[in-house]
């Protein structure tokens, strides 16, 4: 189990990368980028890019207005 953080709120993931963390929350639908420590991660790496303890993740979604 990690524990990391995802928009500010401490959570424990026993999920292996990005996006399955990013879709468990909900936070996949629509348009939508990821922050992972600082830096912009394609959507296309997301699902390579392995959770480590103590990452923190930005999500941010696009509204559609």
């Amino acid at each position: 189990m990690s524990d990391i953080m995802v928009n500010g709120r401490k959570l424990q993931t026993t999920h292996q990368t990005v996006q399955l963390v990013v879709n468990e929350l909900g936070l996949s639908a629509g348009r939508y980028a990821v922050e992972v420590d600082g830096l912009i991660i394609p959507e296309g790496e997301l699902n390579q890019l392995r959770i480590v303890d103590g990452m923190t993740i930005e999500v941010v979604q696009a509204s559609d207005s």
